[in-house]
């Protein structure tokens, strides 16, 4: 393997208002996401995978939850050179402001990295789905003696007016870029990219959000530029006056910026054979719980991925992602759902107490109906209990919901008693 002189940096995003209420109390990268994971894990194991172990976090809404998973799982030996650390924003004489953008963020992270040996800085999103292995980009961005490197994928023109889009030459060299074009505007926005795209419509290159540096052009385009956003300012202001490349992926990638597209992605995962491939070589590194195996009694499962330490009594499940710790009671059918399961285990005696108060257990109880619906962590929904997601429901935000594009959220920690009826 060629050792690359790499730092990482994951770029935590903002409030995370999309992605509400999931972002609530946490912030992006610490939204649960297959059950068993954080969405911070998939660019982290990306670049642990490709050889890359100095990694940066940065982050500033919610991140208590993602302190507390970063520091409880990726703990490097004392021989190794290794870290993910957290950098919060925080106000310093040089700056008394939070992030105000993408490159504002790594301009504060500068002073550290002054401690640090480097050559190329490797600039991620903490909010996307997708396996690459980076080392192949940064050999991508040497050979071609770029100094920028932005990873790109072809999208249609439907997709196109959701990202930003780059023009690219023959060479990968990018000439133009321009920010979310309506549809009116993509004419002549096309590149060259192979056959197997032309045929399926996809024709223009989309900035994928994540970037190479080369250490001094970052360091002199930061100085000379005080725009705020990669996407928006820095990036379309450098080309022409630094080498800007295009690495072009055609593997499976998707932005988690909504609930629709985080439920699709989480939904995804339990076709026969994933976009997002779980059971693939590249290892999705996360927190190790040591819970025990879960345990199904009488359930019908059909299409259904489900995480360690769950007790599930069932009538059926399918289509669902059922998280950790999950507890679901007998003749409950749960249809194209994702559970994220609970923080702890009630004890016996909680179990009896709650039982004697009328309170619901926490996980899911006796005959329920749940539908195109989002369960946040350790909710508590009674028994008799139907939730019915779909486009006859108005968005709207409620003391123990939200209706997003279709789907019921519950919230985090949420109380539905028994008989409740959504949608």
């Amino acid at each position: 393997m060629i050792k690359h002189n790499v730092i990482s940096v994951v770029l935590g995003g903002g409030k995370g208002t999309r992605l509400y209420p999931l972002t609530h109390q946490r912030s992006k990268p610490a939204v649960p996401i297959a059950g068993k994971y954080r969405l911070v894990d998939i660019p982290i194991s990306n670049c642990l995978n490709s050889g890359y172990n100095r990694i940066f976090v940065l982050t500033q809404y919610n991140s208590a939850s993602l302190n507390s998973h970063i520091k409880n799982t990726y703990n490097f030996s004392a021989f190794s050179k290794g870290f993910v650390d957290i950098l919060a924003a925080e106000q310093t004489h040089e700056a008394e402001r939070w992030y105000q953008g993408t490159a504002d963020a790594v301009r504060h992270l500068l002073r550290y990295l002054l401690h640090h040996d480097y050559e190329h800085l490797l600039i991620l999103s903490g909010d996307q789905l997708y396996q690459i292995d980076f080392q192949e980009m940064i050999e991508h961005h040497i050979e071609s003696g770029a100094e920028i490197s932005i990873a790109t994928i072809p999208v249609n023109a439907k997709d196109a007016t959701s990202f930003g889009i780059l023009k690219s030459d023959e060479n990968g060299n990018i000439t133009c870029f321009t920010e979310k074009p309506s549809t009116e505007k993509l004419a002549g926005w096309e590149s060259d990219v192979s056959e197997e795209m032309k045929n399926e419509g996809r024709v223009y290159l989309a900035s994928m959000g994540i970037y190479v540096f080369n250490k001094e052009s970052l360091v002199k385009l930061l100085a000379e530029h005080q725009g705020m956003d990669f996407g928006k300012e820095l990036i379309p202001d450098s080309i022409g006056k630094y080498r800007v490349h295009s690495y072009e992926y055609h593997g499976y990638w998707t932005d988690i910026g909504t609930i629709e597209s985080f439920f699709e992605a989480n939904i995804g995962l339990t076709d026969d054979i994933p976009q997002f491939n779980l059971f693939d070589k590249h290892t999705i590194f996360t927190r190790g719980r040591m819970l025990p195996p879960s345990k199904v009694s009488g359930t019908t499962l059909d299409k259904v991925v489900v995480a360690d330490g769950c007790i599930i009594a069932a009538e059926r499940i399918e289509r669902s992602v059922i998280g950790i710790r999950s507890r679901i009671g007998k003749g409950t059918v749960i249809k194209t759902t994702y559970m994220m399961g609970c923080d702890f285990y009630q004890t016996l005696d909680e179990i009896a107490r709650a039982n004697e108060q009328g309170i619901p257990l926490v996980g899911v109880g006796e005959n329920c109906y749940i539908e195109n619906a989002i369960l946040d962590k350790s909710c508590s929904i009674g028994s008799n209990v139907r939730i019915t997601g779909g486009a006859h429901l108005e968005d709207g935000d409620f003391e123990t919901h939200a209706i997003r594009d279709g789907i019921v959220v519950v919230k985090k920690r949420a109380v539905l008693p028994s008989g409740t009826v959504i949608g």
